[in-house]
């Protein structure tokens, strides 16, 4: 290996490490003294009631750990927006779980925890998976009441969706392990079945201090709202467990005896590992951004047997479209190559652009896994469309409008890794989050924005520069100098893939040598929901 592999290498390593280090943190929710405090009650955390329900040996494929990173610090923050979400295998059955972190503000839902619950029911929705609600809330975190409460997309679609779920025959299982108070008791109720603890679990529209204030009656809760009122008076609830392993015992009873569902068909073979070694795509993948690569030995680290079917494989080169395999499933890959590659008029083209050519192949790629009903797999590392007069007159326009039209109506499942760049309508054109992938992971080293920071820095120079000289001001070159690296430094912070998925820009952060798994575990997710849409691109100038 060479010098520059080792550097590489050494650089994803490091990431890697401090991926690893940030998630030990967040992992701790409210801290240890709030973990001492549930155990203190007799209660499980949210992740381990989540170790508990899933069946041993099996991964948890969690969306959203960073959901909040380092946003909300002026309210003490919100780990992990103070819900854990994820798909997890419950006696031998995909599920979607959703369990509340009461070490987090006792579970209460600040704006982005809405945001990352209508998250995780979107992924159940698409691809029918039985979800559990592990329900221990103290509902709307009421100094942000505004940006959580009225809005479509705000508190109160979670049962909207819960009703929708319902009755499109998705099973919904709640366990009420702690509170469950005002709006946020309609979840559980509304679930097709709801269990609660006794001793921890409480549900009630109002609070016996509420009730108090309200209408002057005074009363504890757990005659108000525990588990013998709502299991034996009011028939609220279903049964009631003494603990909380027992009720996620009941949980397991529940899933273990759901019938199974029509499939979506996709195909799978024996799973083959890549023949190249996955470990080296820390090593080919550069530090430094700008610099070019080969994606097609990216690829052949992932795929079974580094065997790759490439189509159109001389023409619109910076863009690799392939069927190949990934731990059995049949898959269609659309990935931006990086390196300089020569066009079929003999010039040389920049890796990381889409061209004109390379859209075309992209979309006819598409439509064509699309009549053969496979999955398609989204690669990004790309700084947007070719510029210029020469590009303009050859219609990259249309050629753009072509790809991201038949990317926005493919009916099978998408799944997009931020692997490097992700600018612009590069970011549309190759399945971004706007565009409905199934699931959207950044590796290590992903950058999501609408152009580069050395870019963006030097224009937003430019516009402030421009403002504060038609005021009369004097720009001296140490000012403007500094002011340059004030706005560089803001920028990049936004670049960063923390930023993104603190956001839920994308499901999470990963190392690159997990990509083979999540791929996977999603196709296999997919393959619970049947396509039931007609593939039509509409209206697409040739």
């Amino acid at each position: 290996m060479n010098l520059e592999f080792n550097k590489n290498e050494d650089a994803n390593k490091l990431l890697i490490s401090e991926l690893r280090q940030r998630f030990e943190v967040v992992k701790m929710g409210g801290g240890a003294s709030k973990i001492k405090k549930e155990h203190e009650k007799g209660k499980l955390t949210a992740r381990e009631r989540i170790d508990y329900l899933i069946d041993e040996n099996t991964d948890f494929l969690e969306i959203g750990t960073f959901t909040g990173y380092n946003m909300y610090e002026e309210h003490g923050g919100c780990p992990s927006g103070g819900v854990i979400t994820g798909i997890g295998t419950v006696q031998g059955k995909l599920c979607m779980i959703l369990a509340n972190d009461a070490t987090v503000k006792s579970g209460a839902w600040f704006p982005i925890t809405g945001k990352k619950n209508l998250r995780a029911q979107e992924i159940a929705m698409e691809n029918r998976l039985p979800t559990i609600y592990l329900v221990d809330s103290a509902g709307i975190y009421l100094p942000l009441q505004a940006d959580i409460f009225a809005d479509k997309e705000h508190f109160g679609r979670m049962f909207r969706n819960n009703a929708h779920m319902s009755a499109s025959g998705i099973p919904q299982i709640s366990v009420i392990m702690g509170s469950c108070v005002a709006g946020g008791a309609y979840l559980p109720i509304m679930s097709d079945e709801a269990l609660i603890v006794e001793g921890t679990g409480s549900i009630f529209l109002a609070g016996p201090y509420l009730v108090k204030a309200s209408i002057g009656e005074e009363v504890d809760a757990e005659t108000l709202g525990g588990a013998t009122t709502h299991c034996e008076i009011s028939g609220v609830t279903d049964n009631k467990y003494p603990n909380d392993k027992s009720a996620l015992d009941a949980v397991k009873s529940i899933i273990g005896k759901i019938g199974r569902f029509n499939k979506a068909g996709f195909d799978r073979q024996n799973p083959i590992l890549p023949q190249e070694k996955p470990e080296e795509i820390l090593g080919i993948l550069p530090e430094d951004r700008t610099k070019p690569y080969s994606m097609l030995e990216i690829l052949k680290r992932i795929v079974d047997n580094s065997e790759l079917d490439l189509y159109k494989e001389k023409y619109g080169q910076t863009i690799i479209c392939a069927r190949a395999r990934i731990d059995g499933w049949a898959v269609g890959i659309v990935a931006n190559e990086r390196k300089m590659v020569k066009s079929k008029k003999g010039e040389m083209q920049m890796g990381g652009v889409i061209y004109s050519d390379s859209a075309d192949k992209a979309a006819r790629f598409i439509m064509t896994c699309n009549q053969q009903n496979i999955p398609l797999v989204f690669l990004h590392d790309v700084t947007g469309f070719m510029v210029g007069s020469r590009s303009e007159q050859g219609g990259i326009i249309k050629d753009g409008a072509k790809l991201v039209s038949a990317m926005a109506n493919s009916v099978v499942p998408k799944f997009t890794f931020i692997i490097g760049n992700s600018y612009g309508a590069g970011n549309y054109a190759m399945c971004g989050k706007a565009y409905d992938p199934r699931l959207i992971f950044s590796w290590t080293t992903g950058k999501i924005a609408v152009m580069s920071g050395a870019s963006a820095a030097k224009t937003l120079l430019q516009i402030q520069v421009a403002s504060k000289k038609a005021k009369g001001e004097v720009i001296t070159p140490e000012y403007e100098k500094t002011l340059l690296e004030n706005i560089t430094n803001s920028y990049q912070e936004q670049l960063s893939p923390y930023y993104a998925a603190a956001r839920l820009w994308t499901d999470g952060i990963i190392n690159p040598l997990d990509t083979r798994k999540i791929i996977s575990k999603g196709i296999e997710m997919a393959n619970h929901s049947p396509i039931e849409k007609r593939y039509n691109v509409g209206v697409i100038q040739t």
